[in-house]
């Protein structure tokens, strides 16, 4: 059972009953991320992310944290391009404590000065240590070249120049401007009473009146074709990508299924041709991200510096054979199979439940209900997936590369 009511407070609240459920998992998911930042400001949304669990002027992030393991509880939070969202998942009879947490901290977070300083240190390591990872690094690089001078093409983590240059200041102020009532989303899902958290979350958000979803303007730059970091690594790190859908395209359903038949899973024609036939590479797959107004989907692979180019022609030749051949019933029966018990089987619990309710009000506006999502699934037809293939083919197609290996080795 769905419940989904606007508060007076200006909270959008959806809860989903689970029967047999013991457990509850409430999530708070706020309608700004690292998109909406501006450039010297970049990284704002994730440091708030961490500033946040710092605790309130009354109640530290210690005792926080001791309450919430002395019940079993576990928090935790994420940022991304479009949204940050927190989330405690406890046992029903302690569902006030977890309202009582995030309540507090959304609305009331201490945001000492001595607790930024200290974060800011460990998200300057936290961003060194991404710069460390190849696999990072050439995924971050690729939607830089994909999106260039666009805020979907940052890293959610910002810079060392923008973290080391926010200050407190303009911290307060993107609180204060971003986390209020009509920017954000509660969700729970478990043992709950659709009434009593309505009542409970009026209560805790009632002073964070106002506010509302951040305005955006879409990417109207070309992307770039080729981005190359020389680094002395055993392996090369390979991402192509190329725009696509929005999630209000009605053709993400297609390139749901297109996805799945390219290098979404072990039966893919990726995996088995580069991985189970060539033996190129250990591991290679593709992966769809939708954004309010576009999208991306991207090829990854790391694989031996010698196997590159073989690799890259293995890619693109399976990418044009889609745009000209399609798909064939089989795969569209084992692609569909899949999604539909992928779907179904994410929601077996109440996290996972709570993510899917709480990310579909906040970025669709209301909740698709999963019958709805499985007849989307189960509607695309071949011809859809040929329309969409075929207009892929036409999007340009942009390389990101970090290994031993110069712009000149790959045409640049």
């Amino acid at each position: 059972m769905i419940d989904v009511e606007a508060l007076d407070c200006g909270v959008r609240l959806v809860t989903e009953r689970m029967v047999d459920a013991r457990s509850v998992t409430i999530g708070v998911w706020v309608g700004t991320g690292s998109r909406d930042e501006e450039d010297d400001r970049a990284g704002a949304s994730h440091f708030m992310e961490h500033l946040l669990f710092k605790g309130t002027p009354s109640w530290g992030a210690a005792e926080i944290a001791e309450a919430v393991d002395e019940v079993g509880g576990d928090m935790n939070a994420f940022t991304t391009k479009e949204y940050t969202a927190f989330y405690i998942r406890l046992l029903s009879e302690n569902l006030n404590l977890g309202l009582d947490v995030l309540g507090a901290i959304i609305t009331d977070p201490a945001l000492r000065p001595e607790d930024i300083e200290a974060e800011r240190q460990v998200i300057l390591d936290e961003i060194l240590m991404h710069a460390d990872e190849a696999a990072d690094l050439v995924a971050e690089q690729c939607m830089g070249a994909l999106f260039p001078g666009h805020p979907l093409g940052r890293e959610v983590l910002g810079t060392t120049r923008s973290v080391k240059t926010l200050e407190v200041s303009q911290i307060r102020r993107f609180f204060d401007v971003h986390y209020r009532a009509s920017n954000l989303v509660v969700a729970a899902a478990g043992n709950v009473d659709h009434e009593l958290v309505a009542c409970e979350v009026e209560r805790r958000f009632a002073g964070r009146l106002g506010g509302g979803p951040p305005a955006r303007k879409g990417p109207d730059s070309p992307s770039l074709g080729l981005v190359v970091t020389r680094r002395p690594t055993e392996q090369v790190h390979l991402v192509l990508a190329m725009r696509a859908a929005g999630r209000h395209s009605e053709d993400r359903w297609s390139l749901a299924v297109l996805n799945h038949v390219l290098g979404g899973g072990m039966s893919s024609r990726l995996f088995q041709e580069v991985r189970e036939r060539r033996g190129l590479a250990y591991s290679i797959w593709s992966e769809r991200i939708h954004y309010d107004e576009t999208g991306s989907l991207t090829v990854s692979v790391g694989t031996a510096p010698s196997h590159a180019r073989e690799v890259l022609e293995v890619v693109n030749v399976e990418l044009d054979r889609l745009a000209h051949a399609g798909i064939t019933e089989r795969e569209l029966f084992v692609a569909k199979s899949h999604l539909r018990a992928e779907m179904l089987l994410s929601l077996e619990d109440s996290g996972a439940r709570m993510s899917r309710i709480g990310s579909s009000l906040l970025l669709h506006g209301r909740v698709l209900e999963v019958d709805e999502l499985l007849e989307k699934v189960e509607g695309v037809t071949l011809e859809d997936v040929a329309n969409l293939a075929a207009k892929l083919a036409d999007e340009p197609r942009t390389l990101s590369v970090v290994g031993p290996f110069d712009p000149a080795d790959f045409g640049g």
